[in-house]
């Protein structure tokens, strides 16, 4: 798994985080886990829009986007978040926003981001 120097994501490759990408490889198909900073705002959002561009251009399939940290998404945030989606659907692979908060699950079900993504909420 690795940070940024700011602490605003993290990433690693299921289902065996410790191999290298390749080795992590879940049948034909890879996923990529980022983990979105307790803030999604430009700044944060700029990075986890990097590493999902990254991970999708080494061959992702699944880019499952955590929200297990993240309190508040704002409108930048959302904007960036579309950006994921339509470079993941540019690439053919599928994007899940996992661990979502309800009021955050609220936020993307009333902008529609939900219709273009699997929405997977926080169970309490």
């Amino acid at each position: 798994m690795s940070n940024s120097s700011e602490g605003l994501w993290q990433t690693s490759v299921e289902p065996f985080a410790n191999k290298q990408p390749e080795e992590a490889a879940s049948g034909s198909e890879r996923q990529a886990v980022i983990f979105a900073g307790d803030y999604l705002n430009k700044l944060a959002g700029e990075s986890l829009e990097r590493e999902c561009r990254r991970r999708l251009s080494e061959g992702a399939q699944e880019i499952i986007v955590n929200f297990s940290r993240t309190e508040i998404v704002n409108s930048i945030g959302i904007s960036i978040l579309t950006g994921v989606i339509d470079a993941a659907a540019g690439a053919g692979a599928r994007v899940i926003f996992s661990d979502v908060n309800e009021h955050t699950a609220e936020l993307f079900e009333m902008l529609g981001l939900s219709r273009h993504v699997e929405l997977k909420q926080r169970t309490n």
